[in-house]
């Protein structure tokens, strides 16, 4: 699963869209208040984490894009 991949799925089980954000592919404007994210990191990695109050929270970091999909996946 990619990041394309992972946004159809989370729309399709009925997340909405206000509840998380995906780096490049999912960017919900204005920026909400609290949500589950997923971003890239300068070293290739990929932070899967919550926003809460205007700070990312790291949960963890995947070494490949694959693996942090199915991690939001499955917290979403």
């Amino acid at each position: 699963m990619n990041r394309a991949d992972l946004a159809r799925a989370l729309r399709a089980a009925g997340v909405p869209g206000d509840q998380f954000w995906i780096e490049g592919v999912h960017e919900p404007t204005p920026t909400p208040p609290d949500f589950l994210y997923l971003r890239s990191l300068p070293d290739g990695r990929w932070e899967v984490g919550v926003y809460e109050r205007g700070r990312h929270e790291p949960i963890t970091v995947h070494t490949t894009e694959a693996e942090a999909c199915a991690h939001v996946h499955d917290l979403a």
